[in-house]
């Protein structure tokens, strides 16, 4: 590049201008696509694919930025590197959201056929999967389009049916009937996982159930759903219980329609819960179907899938479950059979995605006996192979991975992956099979017809670190990057996928699908509440990067962001790290400026100074690369962040303005270059835009075996322990010191910043040579003129002085320099004097036994509190007034 005036340089950074022009500039390189090279281990991560269900918010924004960082660090550290794209078919998110179109326009899927509805979700697939894939690009995602992968492509496909087929073949996937989370509203069924508890208030109902035997006799069962009492085929109570022992064997009438059922005796009663009393209805609740199955109950279902009452329930029938309530609570009443309503407040089954009640049912579905699967993914754990991050969530997986119940894969919804199996109408035999058969495997009938149902979402989700690879097929990609490094995600979905995945991997492949599971926590509001659009406190991150550039969104979600752990996002956060950029923008536009003509300069002999700020770099080039390995990110940033605004810009920029003055002193430019270039590439992960802008303008001042054509694929910074000098850093600590403490000292005594006072330092009997640094002293205090004593010259200097002791020496400043003494005295008086009148006012108030007794107790503790900062005060004052003699 050619040479830059400073008045060609932009005085602010324009990220818009910046962005879209490096982002397709990498993309014409090729720097995303890595090169297969087998004498190297490559780092490899795939993407969590969002769902094409809309935009992505801003828990997509997280994920990319933490994958990216990873991405850009190692590919900066040589590793082959691979971060592979994709997104997620999402059955029934996606389906809920092109039915709620259809619904708009006056339609639903059963008016317009599978086919047709089918063909308007691919319609929407490929306008989200565009919009998608243009949002990632906006967030810098530096990851390989080349192979991006959708969960419906035919190679995932392939490799969903090969595991189904696998699976059956083993005896591990089977058709059955169980209780099932049923979603009316959604029709279909619901894994325990896909639902959300959520904490009701509603009611217990006390109602009788008559003996058959003794008409006027009676035993009361408590339940929150009285309507699924028109199925129950038993009354439960605990064998312990002494009020029901000699009930047991006996039977009861179910009220309303008049059945026979008996009364039955199982420690899975809890005595206390209610009257002690069980009403038993198998086909209505999980822990009644374990019971029902236990004692060989009849199972009666009086429910249809879209919730209303089916014929089994009598009276009853057609009608919606919440109206059947509200009729069946009424006959109860009118019948006497009503005890009593209390409240209750319980948790109830809702779908995640439409938010409907859920309603325990027993369907026909198939399922994964998963104990076989799960063994191998906890011994993977527990032996080290996985290490998941942060490590307290082992504990929780390793809990809920042993006590994981059997996996139903069916739904009854028309997108996603179709179950392969077909069912023969003549032999009424089932072929299941990898590709589409033209006839029966047991009697060769081409009558035949393939299930409905589709597999939940997660089962594909489950094969994705080798499917995306190329499994079954034996790839040169499966080859060379599975397993995979590190699978980053939130903790949220631990058990939907993370679990998932691992035991997927190890059936398909033998081997571990990941080295790492690195957790990231929530995003929540400035207030720590979690966003959603009802309470309208979602922020959205296009409008984000619009305002203020992706960087900064970069950096605001990863500065303060710790594994596992929620984080808080704020336009306070964002205002913050919009001026970092800026921060860093000027001192690079400030070096680049006085670079103009003198790059010969660089290389020349360096000063303490420049030891000090080479010793620092270096210091935290070490900490930055620990904390990256050990994936903390937020942490390894705000290391950068301290460093460069808190040591580069404020310190060490400043002292080099004063030399590049005088060009009888060793030029700072060298060091400069060569800072700038170091933090450029620190930071280059995590800030991908701002620096290969301000880096393309200061290559052509580095060796020229440091210009790579980008910063992208420069090397990351390895550090030089050989230049960590204590001495430096020892020495200039103090000279900040000395410098901050008078700056500090102005600000209390209300000095105008342009205003030089006088100052004094006496010089201990130590190694610090305070004489090599007064004109730095000098000008970044502004004191003058700036006198150097020994401890014996002190004599009466301190009097009417503010004394500063400090590390190294002290500091004497004569307040007649500082402040118009006599005016200042009476000023203090004047205030000493009405903080001593508000402390005689608050102390009487105290000493008033009528305040203290009848005031509110918040009140009399702020009148406490308010005494103890004036008295607090007014100490300060007194000795600020001391000061002056």
């Amino acid at each position: 590049m050619t040479t830059e005036k400073l008045s060609e340089i932009p005085k602010a950074y324009q990220a818009k201008q910046v962005e879209g022009k490096w982002y397709q500039y990498w993309l014409d390189k090729g720097y995303f696509v890595p090169k297969i090279d087998h004498s190297k281990k490559p780092f490899v991560i795939i993407m969590p694919p969002p769902n094409v269900t809309g935009e992505l918010h801003v828990g997509h924004a997280l994920t990319a930025t933490m994958e990216d960082i990873l991405t850009r660090w190692h590919r900066m550290k040589g590793d082959p590197t691979l971060w592979l794209p994709g997104v997620d078919h999402a059955s029934i998110a996606c389906q809920f959201v092109v039915q709620q179109q259809l619904a708009r326009e006056g339609l639903d899927r059963q008016s317009l056929g599978r086919e047709k509805f089918l063909d308007r979700v691919w319609e929407w697939v490929h306008q989200c999967r565009s919009t998608i894939t243009q949002q990632h690009k906006r967030l810098g995602v530096s990851c390989d389009w080349d192979r991006e992968v959708f969960t419906m492509d035919e190679g995932p496909a392939k490799a969903v049916r090969a595991t189904f087929v696998n699976l059956y073949e083993k005896g591990l996937i089977y058709q059955g009937e169980r209780i099932t989370n049923w979603c009316p509203d959604c029709a279909t069924v619901l894994s325990d996982l896909e639902v959300d508890h959520k904490d009701i208030q509603g009611n217990l109902y006390h109602i009788k159930y008559r003996l058959a035997d003794k008409p006027d006799e009676f035993v009361i069962v408590a339940t929150t759903r009285p309507e699924t009492l028109l199925g129950d085929t038993a009354v439960a109570v605990n064998p312990e219980d002494s009020r029901y022992k000699e009930l047991i064997g006996k039977k009861v009438i179910v009220p309303a329609v008049n059945r026979e059922i008996p009364v039955i005796a199982d420690e899975v009663v809890d005595i206390s819960f209610g009257t002690g009393a069980l009403k038993v209805t198998p086909g209505h609740d999980p822990v009644d179907f374990d019971l029902g199955q236990r004692h060989d109950l009849e199972l009666i279902n009086v429910m249809n899938l879209d919730a209303t009452l089916n014929d089994n329930a009598g009276p009853y029938r057609g009608q919606e479950r919440f109206a059947c309530r509200k009729a069946l609570l009424a006959d109860l009443e009118r019948d006497g059979l009503l005890v009593k309503v209390e409240p209750y407040m319980h948790s109830v089954g809702h779908c995640y995605r439409c938010s409907t009640m859920v309603e325990p049912l027993v369907t026909k579905q198939w399922f994964v006996e998963i104990d076989p699967l799960a063994k191998p993914a906890i011994d993977a754990v527990v032996d080290g192979r996985i290490q998941i991050i942060p490590q307290h969530f082992t504990k929780v997986y390793l809990n809920w991975m042993e006590n994981i119940r059997d996996w139903c894969i069916s739904r009854q919804l028309w997108w996603g992956h179709r179950i392969p199996v077909w069912y023969c109408k003549d032999c009424n035999q089932i072929t299941v099979a990898q590709d589409d058969p033209t006839s029966c495997s047991h009697c060769n009938s081409g009558n035949i017809e393939q299930d409905f149902d589709v597999l939940d979402t997660w089962f594909s989700s489950g094969l994705w670190p080798h499917s995306t690879l190329g499994w079954p097929d034996d790839t040169e990609d499966f080859k060379y990057f599975y397993p995979t490094s590190v699978m980053e995600t939130g903790y949220d979905i631990l058990f939907f996928w993370v679990a998932r995945m691992i035991m997927m991997g190890l059936e398909n492949t033998g081997e571990i699908p990941f080295d790492k599971v690195y957790l990231h926590g929530l995003v929540r509001d400035e207030s720590g509440d979690k966003m959603s659009k009802s309470k309208g406190n979602v922020m959205d991150p296009l409008v984000m990067l619009e305002q203020y550039g992706t960087d900064a969104l970069r950096l605001a979600l990863t500065v303060g962001n710790t594994p596992g752990n929620d984080m808080r996002l704020s336009p306070q956060k964002l205002e913050g790290s919009r001026n970092f950029a800026n921060k860093l923008w000027n001192t690079s536009r400030f070096i680049l400026g006085n670079l103009e003509g003198r790059v010969q300069e660089v290389g020349q002999p360096i000063s303490v100074e420049d030891r000090w700020i080479r010793s620092r770099l270096n210091q935290v080039i070490v900490e930055v690369d620990q904390m990256l390995e050990g994936f903390m990110l937020g942490e390894a940033l705000s290391k950068i962040h301290d460093f460069v605004w808190g040591e580069f810009c404020d310190w060490y920029i400043e002292l080099a303005k004063i030399r590049l003055r005088d060009p009888e002193r060793p030029s700072p430019l060298p060091i400069l270059v060569d800072t700038l270039d170091t933090i450029l590439r620190l930071l280059h992960p995590f800030m991908p835009f701002i620096t290969e802008e301000i880096w393309q303008r200061l290559v052509e001042y580095l060796p020229e075996k440091e210009r790579p054509d980008s910063i992208m694929i420069s090397e990351y910074p390895i550090a030089d322990e050989a230049v960590i000098d204590a001495s430096a850093e020892r020495e200039m600590e103090s000279v900040v010191e000395i410098v901050r403490s008078i700056r500090n000292a102005r600000a209390e005594a209300k000095v105008e910043p342009a205003k030089f006072i006088e100052a004094l330092i006496v010089a201990q009997d130590t190694q610090f040579p305070v004489q090599n640094h007064t004109s730095a002293i000098s000008n970044l205090a502004r004191v003058r003129p700036l006198i150097i004593i020994g401890q014996s010259e002190k004599d009466d200097r301190e009097e009417q002085a503010k004394v500063l002791v400090l590390r190294d020496v002290e500091v004497i400043l004569p307040l007649a320099g500082m402040v118009d003494i006599e005016a200042e005295k009476m000023r203090l008086q004047k205030e000493i004097e009405g903080v001593q009148s508000q402390i005689a006012r608050t102390e009487g108030k105290l000493q008033n036994e009528q305040f203290t007794s009848k005031a509110p107790a918040q009140v009399v503790e702020r009148e406490r509190t308010s005494l103890s900062e004036n008295k607090d005060k007014l100490d300060r004052l007194q000795k600020q007034f001391e000061e002056f003699g």
